[in-house]
């Protein structure tokens, strides 16, 4: 089965470093490696992927450490004299958890568009990303492609000569569907909790699609009663709430009431016995089964706390 990854269609190699090899190591400033001070960057404008001291930061940090920066990162000249990272940032983070003084960079001269179009294309491949990365990198990439209008320049020209909406460019370059596109930038439009949330999986993708239609205060209403009655809301209950919100009738006790359809009612779990004698003595009783899976989802629970 093919990855997902692979229908995505990214900034070509010539477009990101521009050119051959022999006019990115000329002596073009615009397009030379250089090693610049990690003082004098500083970070893309609303960058939408999270940099985060993890198990793959470590893994950078010793990839790093080992056999120095591999690949240079990407960066644009500001006009104090210092740089803006169109891509990069988990490297230089890396240097700097390594207190490393300078990192070994591309140095060019784009507008806002062309950075933003390069910043989410050499991002978006990554594994594991979170929706709320996905979500605003799309966003971001969509408003960059509609405000180069006609332009011929390294995004019209990964989709050919056709006639295109910057909808199904982004599509198209992700390996996306238009629609599914559009859900992710719908995501935008949730309040950080809620977002968090999605992130967390605790609430589904297009319960959240959903969700995103209530307005900023509806949505903090929401999330009170989220946490009050400890439910998530369903698929089912997204699209009532949504309904209500779009006849302006929304408030905190048509929400309490949609919400309260799940909380009133009994959780039920059936285990059938050929699941769970294979792990017991034949001698148990069923009682004697209970107190021990009682005992173990109590250590469990606590744990989790």
């Amino acid at each position: 089965m093919k990855s997902s990854a692979s229908k995505i269609k990214m900034t070509s190699f010539d477009d990101l470093f521009g050119g051959n090899e022999e006019t990115v190591c000329s002596g073009d400033v615009s397009n030379s490696i250089q090693d610049i001070a990690l003082a004098k960057l500083f970070p893309f404008a609303n960058h939408p992927f999270k940099v985060l001291d993890d198990d793959k930061m470590e893994e950078t940090k010793e990839s790093i450490e080992k056999y120095g920066v591999l690949v240079p990162i990407i960066v644009r000249p500001k006009a104090d004299g210092n740089y803006e990272i169109i891509a990069g940032h988990r490297r230089k983070r890396a240097c700097v958890l390594l207190e490393l003084p300078t990192i070994p960079a591309i140095i060019r001269d784009l507008d806002d568009e062309e950075s933003t179009i390069v910043m989410v294309d050499s991002n978006i491949q990554r594994e594991n990303l979170l929706f709320s990365e996905k979500a605003f990198a799309y966003k971001m990439k969509l408003e960059a492609i509609k405000k180069q209008g006609k332009r011929t320049d390294l995004t019209s020209a990964q989709v050919g000569q056709k006639l295109a909406t910057s909808v199904e460019v982004v599509a198209e370059q992700a390996g996306e569907s238009r629609n599914q596109i559009k859900r992710y930038i719908r995501l935008t439009e949730l309040i950080a909790d809620l977002l968090d949330m999605v992130d967390e999986r605790k609430i589904a993708f297009n319960t959240a699609v959903e969700l995103s239609y209530l307005s900023q205060s509806e949505q903090e209403l929401l999330l009170a009663k989220i946490e009050e009655l400890e439910v998530i809301p369903s698929m089912a209950q997204a699209a009532k709430l949504k309904k209500y919100s779009g006849e302006s009738t929304l408030n905190e006790a048509v929400i309490d009431s949609i919400l309260s359809e799940t909380a009133d009612k009994p959780v039920t779990v059936t285990l059938k016995s050929e699941k769970l004698t294979k792990y017991f003595p034949k001698s148990y009783s069923k009682e004697q089964m209970e107190d021990v899976i009682t005992t173990l989802l109590q250590k469990w629970h606590d744990e989790q706390n």
